[in-house]
């Protein structure tokens, strides 16, 4: 198994010799993250963690879950996430699973570090709560099955694209970017004036999508556009697109 320890601003890889199971001790690599994640920087939701601990920050080791073998099937890993989905999420004793949730808990955790994305303010957090909720009822489901249906499909040999439901989500996003683009005309980010977790949460399934035919939906809508090409140019972001690349 390979360890990937990740500071902000570079990436170790690595691989415990006996010695290092047996007597920690002995390691040179003995000060470890207090945070570790343990999933597929593929993953729309492992991605979005990743995305926050950078914008935070913050270092942590990134643990590979080869999902093609089900290691996220594992008894080992049902021990961080009882339905066996990435990511699974450490720090010292505590376990969290769903991704939001952990970005929460991070951005609240690290509150003075890094980029400021949530706020006390109670009206504006109230306004930011109304955004994270769209996007993970509304924005979501409708990117997750376009994405399934025109790019991982395609990727991995997967069968033919179902027309129909390409048809009827683009449809739906089609009337949720409009949406958004009243919203965008009258704040530069979902949330407030300042990025946010509400835009970071986006990034994943804008990633993948801006690679298919549903660009054009959001090239389309000039607000939308600017706004995508802002949060997706964001150093933290790029950190995540290259641990891709390193796969």
């Amino acid at each position: 198994m390979i360890i990937r320890v990740v500071t902000s601003n570079k990436v170790y890889n690595l691989r415990p010799s006996p010695s290092f199971v047996e007597s920690e001790s002995k390691s040179p690599f003995t000060i470890m993250a207090a945070i570790k994640v343990h999933g597929s920087p593929f993953s729309t939701a492992t991605a979005r963690v990743l995305a926050t601990l950078y914008e935070k920050e913050v270092e942590f080791e990134f643990v590979p879950v080869d999902m093609r073998a089900g290691d996220h099937k594992n008894e080992s890993f049902l021990s961080f996430n009882p339905f066996g989905q990435v990511p699974g999420f450490e720090h010292g004793d505590l376990k969290l699973f769903e991704s939001r949730a952990i970005t929460k808990y991070v951005a609240n955790e690290y509150a003075e570090k890094g980029t400021e994305l949530v706020f006390g303010d109670s009206k504006k957090k109230a306004i930011i709560g109304v955004w994270m909720e769209v996007e993970a009822h509304q924005f979501d489901p409708v990117a997750t099955k376009l994405t399934w249906e025109l790019a991982a499909k395609p990727a991995f040999s997967m069968g033919a694209t179902d027309k129909a439901v390409v048809e009827e989500n683009e449809a739906k996003l089609a009337k949720l970017l409009d949406v958004y683009e009243c919203r965008l005309a009258e704040s530069k980010y979902l949330g407030c004036e300042s990025f946010t977790l509400v835009d970071l949460h986006h990034l994943p399934g804008i990633h993948y999508l801006m690679g298919t035919e549903i660009k054009k939906l959001f090239d389309s809508r000039p607000h939308v556009s600017a706004w995508i090409a802002d949060i997706t140019s964001r150093p933290a972001w790029s950190k995540v697109l290259a641990m891709q690349k390193q796969k």
